[in-house]
């Protein structure tokens, strides 16, 4: 039997508790959290890694969505900020010393997409790409693509996906959409093979049948885009296919247009992608170099996959109170399970501000997740995303 000799008077108090009163308490905290309770003492060590356990924990996270933002001020002070939309508050995730491990020193480190414990990074000077496994601590150098090394200006988050393996938590696959030779490719690697793999996307003149696709943004332009929909499953034998949906403006829309990220100086129309749906957010300004939102409006692709069709608006009440003054404004969606969530991030003098919403299609309804400041003050945004809940393993 453990001793507590030389535990801290709180552990040891915990560790008196009945085993199904710790299992309960520690079911209400974020992985984040219980990674570093595991290092209290064996007793908690083996609570949470009983099998029981890890299935009651995967099963209460598998309905969690996570925003993780990933920030710098100086290159040694990068940090992982991460969200649950069940929790209230920010949790830092420890990443920089599982980075230090194959990133040299002075390399310039960007956070592109995660999805369960694994998340991807990518290195501006070598134009390579980093996995890392929060949960096991293993980093691993992602080979090049067919496309050979890039930038980290090279990637769009609306043109690529990381998917993890049911079977097999420790394995994903990355795909990602470019127009390759002027014709629309999918890219693939997977880390079970270790090895990339593209195919061309063929056209298509049926209407779509059904929602089991996934959907990537080869490009996209003010009056149309090129998306690349591929289905999800591993074993799959289906090609991918491409859709070329235009977009018919409402109203009177003037010919500023950003897709992605917007100056409030410049631009009035700022359209961001996800999983084959398209909100636009309209601006007006507030003097030359700062903007409020007027207008957003979500769209998606029609039943043929020929046109964007428009879905909804958000309720004026609720552009009341998410509209205040910004200078910069990026943005990134995602679509699970009938619920369409965004965030955008503005910038105004330094100081970032999070929006994050949300449009469950079934109920017709808007929601607004307030969140907590995350001191992000003076700090450069290195990539933003949604993610699945992480799990135990």
């Amino acid at each position: 039997m453990e001793t507590h000799r030389d535990l801290p008077t709180n552990a040891i108090s915990f560790c008196l508790l009945p085993s199904e009163l710790i299992q309960y308490i520690i079911l209400q905290l974020a992985l984040p959290e219980i990674i570093r309770l595991k290092s209290v003492n064996k007793f908690i060590f083996t609570i949470i890694s009983d099998r029981d356990f890890v299935r009651n924990y995967n099963h209460q996270s598998s309905s969690a969505t996570w925003l993780f933002l990933y920030k710098k001020r100086w290159r040694r002070e990068a940090v992982l900020y991460g969200f649950a939309d069940c929790s209230n508050r920010w949790f830092n995730i420890y990443i920089a010393d599982l980075l230090k491990q194959v990133v040299p020193p002075g390399e310039d480190v960007y956070f592109l997409t995660a999805t369960a414990n694994i998340f991807l990074f990518a290195l501006n000077n070598r134009q390579e790409v980093m996995s890392v496994d929060i949960m096991s601590g293993m980093v691993k150098k992602i080979p090049p693509s067919p496309l050979g090394p890039r930038g980290t200006s090279s990637w769009r988050r609306s043109g690529m996906k990381l998917l993890s393996c049911p079977c097999n938590p420790d394995h994903f696959r990355f795909l990602f959409a470019e127009l390759h030779e002027n014709h629309p490719t999918l890219f693939e690697y997977d880390s079970r093979i270790e090895t990339w793999k593209f195919s061309k996307a063929r056209e298509v003149s049926q209407e779509l049948l059904g929602g089991d696709f996934i959907f990537l943004s080869a490009s996209n332009g003010r009056d149309g885009s090129v998306i690349i929909g591929v289905r999800p499953q591993c074993s799959s034998s289906s090609s991918p296919v491409v859709i070329r949906p235009t977009f018919i403006a409402r109203g009177n829309e003037e010919d500023r247009l950003a897709v992605g990220f917007s100056w409030g100086n410049a631009i009035d129309l700022l359209h961001v992608y996800g999983d084959g749906n398209m909100l636009t957010i309209r601006s007006d300004k507030v003097n030359k170099t700062v903007r409020k939102i007027k207008r957003i409006e979500l769209w998606g692709l029609s039943t043929n996959g020929r046109y964007w069709e428009f879905i909804s608006r958000v309720p004026s009440e609720l552009i009341d109170k998410i509209s205040e003054p910004y200078g910069a404004m990026m943005g990134c969606m995602q679509k699970t399970q009938g619920i369409t969530r965004a965030i955008f991030m503005t910038n105004l003098e330094g100081t970032w501000e999070t929006i994050w919403l949300s449009y469950n299609k079934k109920d017709n309804h808007w929601g607004w997740l307030p969140l907590p400041d995350c001191n992000m003050k003076g700090s450069n945004l290195a990539g933003v995303t949604f993610s699945s809940g992480l799990t135990l393993s």
